[in-house]
């Protein structure tokens, strides 16, 4: 999953960043309000990590302008705690809203929640006949048992499972497991893939040639 994190504070962001790496997120980094707003209308993301006092471009001016083109998750991350603060930030399209300062654990499960939503998924633990993706613990198990996976295999495995029954292209697998620093090669989803068929079996993952990838429930 692939997360866009808006911030101008440049030791916060960095937190932030390096907390959601650490659970397994593809991450990008803006500083400033401009930057944050191509970013997330230039690529997909699963969810964005929004402050609203930013540079250049204020936070409530990005997410009103996101929401004309796309849906995608938003987290306001902010100092303004005042009610009519957050009234404001919800209603102008917001999904959730973190005042500052704040847990890290909290800011984690917050995503984790804004990711599954916006994949239409209401439940931590995703069933897929034998196997069963706990997005919460970030595990997965086959036939009760835990199975050993690299970050990628479980961001393809997580990836595929929120969109279960339907076709998920290459491409969109690259925008939302890479960060746009990441200079992989070409054919490392195949070999996510094969890794993936080895583990949790060779039917778990479905290849519609020249289309993409597809697992079923």
């Amino acid at each position: 999953m692939r997360v866009l994190v808006v911030e101008d504070e440049a030791d916060l962001a960095r937190a932030v960043g390096r907390a959601l790496e650490e659970e397994g997120y593809a991450v990008d980094v803006a500083t400033d309000g401009e930057a944050g707003l191509w970013n997330a209308q230039s690529w997909e993301y699963d969810a964005v990590v929004l402050d609203l006092m930013l540079p250049r471009v204020p936070g409530e001016t990005v997410l009103k302008r996101l929401r004309e083109k796309k849906k995608t998750p938003v987290l306001i991350l902010t100092a303004r705690d005042g009610v009519a603060d957050r009234v404001r930030g919800l209603d102008a399209g917001a999904d959730d809203y973190l005042v500052k300062p704040f847990a890290l654990e909290e800011l984690l499960a917050r995503v984790r929640a804004l990711v599954r939503r916006g994949a239409g998924e209401a439940s931590p633990v995703i069933r897929l006949g034998e196997v069963e993706v706990d997005t919460a613990a970030r595990e997965v198990r086959r036939r009760g048992k835990l199975v050993d996976l690299a970050a990628k295999e479980y961001a393809l495995v997580e990836l595929l499972a929120l969109h279960r029954g339907k076709l998920v292209t290459r491409t969109k697998i690259y925008d939302h497991i890479y960060d746009q620093s990441d200079p992989t090669l070409s054919n490392v989803v195949d070999v996510y893939v094969s890794n993936v068929r080895k583990k949790l079996g060779a039917g778990f993952i479905e290849t519609r040639r020249g289309e993409g990838y597809i697992v079923r429930g």
